[in-house]
């Protein structure tokens, strides 16, 4: 039986009933509650702040002090059945009913008279309880929601794709096979030896999966662990499982690495009898790549990628003809793919080589104000003629969003797949970023701590990207700045340009960020890129005889593409 419960008991069953001269001043036979303060007169009253039981002689005394805040119930309405309260580690008859916050442990109330606390602030532990059992709610829910799910669709994926793997190899073999035919009795025994590596390469791909489903799946069995342990945890409101309890999400909201396999084609000449090994067709080296896992947002850090070193020479290793006069953008679907809008309504596809792949155009006729590539590879636009932000999927357009009183600009994917604008109110005087999920805006950045804008309110180009630590980083062209904001909206810093510029002022537009958090921005006028680490400090330049450099953006390989704004040119980069 709890303390507070027996209180209850022995206050309900014939206390009034036992002459006080008849017992010993501190219990009895039926162990009748005394006054803390007189210990003389049966206690009626509790004052919840001090954690004191009263008689109503010593009331008027007890809150006399005026230097506290009093709170005196009745003690009945005090007693509630507890959850199980700690033993007090020192003295071994007590138990811990309150909390130290500064050195985060439960003490009892002998502890606190003691003075070994003296001027710590002291919680009641229910609170403390209250709080401990939000924190692991919030863990499971995310666990059970967010995380969870996310590993249960990649080993669905990776089933998925070991189905198709066995497809594609299949019809490998039988072009080998087919190829074989044609050669007869000649060729049989350099069929055998591509069938023969055709089957090793298929085992080795197949290896490369199955390990990936087993790091996935015991990834998948550690979460189940946790998820039960937090359940049970919660449902025993016990307060020493809470208070040692340490979250482990963060080691899961960065998911395993993906394997890809790619399958080889079987390429193939015209028969020479002296030549049969040759043409019948060599396959290429076995090729698994393996990709970083996507990172869920949180607040808290998440493992730091491999490091990859500035070049001392960047150098151009593409470049693409856009086919634009002006005001090129340009957003990455792929190494080899990107993205490009400039002076008209048209938004075109092309790869490196310059060829046109798609071309779509907006669904007001209005020039594209800033475009961006989704996670899932559809293309978002912003268009400033008539006020939406709106998505291309399967070459069908969506108007997402539409505004009303601000003109949308810049628009960036975060890794949770929300969209970031830059917006400016239709009247020119204000500029803010917002966040949306779907059709949802989900948060409004405006105004530092002190309630200044943080955001240029004179209509100009502003870009901005999400780097990799989840800040929000804008190229504010106007202000001649780069404002930095965390997740929160918080602002972290303004990076107004290195020192060396001294033939025109730092004129930032396009910006994006890299794997190695480095934030990137085009500074127009002075025909380059400054690069920064995630706390603004200069690290370099990037030249590579750039001419107006204006958007921006980096592959999932870390190349920089750069789109020049007079010479209709995007410019493939590599600087790591």
């Amino acid at each position: 039986m709890s303390k507070s419960l027996r209180f209850f008991l022995l206050l309900t069953v014939n206390f009034s009933v036992i002459p006080t001269s008849e017992m010993h001043p501190r219990r009895s036979a039926q162990e009748v509650l005394l006054c803390d303060l007189c210990e003389t007169v049966p206690l009626q009253s509790h004052c919840k702040p001090c954690h004191i039981n009263l008689c109503i002689n010593c009331v008027g005394k007890h809150i006399s002090d005026s230097s506290k805040d009093h709170n005196v119930v009745p003690f009945i309405k005090h007693i509630q059945p507890t959850p199980n309260y700690p033993k007090c580690r020192k003295h071994a008859d007590k138990h811990c009913e309150l909390h130290c916050e500064e050195c985060n442990i439960p003490v009892c109330s002998t502890c606190i008279s003691s003075g070994k606390h003296k001027g710590h602030d002291i919680s009641d532990i229910l609170e403390k309880l209250s709080a401990n059992t939000e924190s692991l709610q919030k863990d499971l829910e995310e666990l059970e929601k967010r995380i969870y799910p996310r590993y249960q669709k990649m080993a669905s994926n990776v089933q998925t794709e070991k189905a198709e793997l066995e497809t594609k190899y299949g019809k490998l073999t039988t072009d080998a096979d087919e190829q074989g035919e044609l050669l007869h009795r000649e060729i049989t025994a350099i069929v055998n030896q591509r069938k023969s590596a055709i089957a090793e390469m298929k085992t080795k791909h197949l290896d490369a999966l199955n390990k990936n489903t087993d790091e996935i799946t015991q990834k998948m069995a550690e979460l189940k662990q946790i998820m039960s342990d937090l359940k049970s945890i919660l449902k025993s409101n016990d307060v020493s499982l809470t208070s040692t309890y340490k979250s482990r999400n963060s080691q899961f909201r960065t998911l395993p690495p993906k394997v890809r396999v790619i399958v080889p084609s079987l390429s193939a000449q015209k028969i020479n009898k002296d030549q049969l090994n040759e043409m019948f067709g060599s396959l290429p080296p076995l090729s698994i790549n393996t990709e970083h896992g996507d990172t869920m947002k949180s607040a808290e850090a998440v493992s730091s990628p491999p490091v990859k070193p500035l070049l001392d020479e960047p150098r151009v290793t593409a470049t693409i003809d856009t086919g634009y006069r002006y005001r090129n953008s340009v957003s990455c679907l792929s190494e080899d793919q990107v993205w490009t809008c400039g002076e008209n309504k048209t938004m075109k596809l092309l790869n490196l080589q310059s060829k046109l792949l798609t071309s779509i155009q907006t669904k007001s006729g209005g020039l594209p104000t800033d475009i961006a590539v989704t996670r899932d590879g559809d293309l978002v636009y912003t268009d400033y003629r008539d006020n939406t932000i709106n998505l291309i999927k399967n070459k069908q357009i969506q108007t997402v969003i539409t505004l009303q009183g601000w003109r949308p600009g810049g628009v960036c994917c975060t890794a949770d797949n929300d969209l970031l604008v830059t917006m400016d109110s239709d009247d020119f005087t204000q500029s803010k970023v917002v966040r949306y999920s779907g059709s949802t805006e989900k948060q409004s950045i405006q105004f530092d701590d002190q309630g200044r804008p943080l955001y240029s309110s004179v209509l100009n180009d502003k870009y901005l990207s999400e780097n990799k630590n989840l800040d929000i980083c804008v190229a504010d062209n106007e202000a001649r700045a780069v404002v930095v904001v965390n997740q929160s909206g918080k602002l972290r810093f303004r990076y107004t340009g290195h020192p060396s510029n001294t033939e025109q002022s730092f004129n930032p537009y396009g910006i994006t960020t890299d794997s190695q958090s480095h934030i990137l921005t085009a500074d127009y006028r002075n025909h380059r890129i400054h690069i920064l680490d995630q706390d603004g400090q200069f690290l370099r330049y990037i030249h590579c005889h750039l001419h107006l450099p204006w958007g921006l953006c980096v592959d999932i390989r870390d190349n920089l593409f750069v789109a020049e704004c007079n010479f209709a040119k995007v410019k493939k980069i590599q600087y790591l």
